[in-house]
């Protein structure tokens, strides 16, 4: 198992950037095939990104791509989303979860592929 916090959330005006950190425990996050998704009031959660055990290969939904990317950095046990051109719809709350995966560089878009999440940061993007 692994535990993860993210941090890095706040208010930022429409047109403006954030980067989201999620830090891991435990010395297997490297085994984790990561993701970020996220959830806005009265909504179901959402996939937003994912990246692979190694960083080598990575996915977003079509609504963030060319705005948002996701990074991992095994040496330091931190999967970050840096997002750029924020819109009002972006708010919501971003979970970074993790999902074990021991072989291979599959990329996981499922909420319930995942078996590890964090406590969620909030986002909110005024316009």
């Amino acid at each position: 198992q692994v535990q993860l916090v993210e941090s890095g959330g706040g208010l930022v005006q429409a047109g403006g950037s954030l980067r989201l950190s999620c830090a891991a425990s435990g010395r297997t996050f490297r085994n984790y095939a990561m993701g970020w998704f996220r959830q806005a009031p009265g909504k179901e959660r959402e996939f937003v990104a994912a990246i692979s055990r190694s960083g080598g290969s990575s996915d977003y939904a079509d609504s963030v791509k060319g705005r948002f990317t996701i990074s991992r950095d095994n040496a330091k046990n931190t999967v970050f989303l840096r997002m750029n051109s924020l819109k009002p719809d972006d708010t919501a709350v971003y979970y970074c979860a993790g999902s074990l995966l021991l072989l291979g560089e599959g990329l996981r878009v499922g909420v319930r592929q995942y078996s590890n999440w964090g406590q969620g940061t909030q986002v909110t993007v005024s316009s």
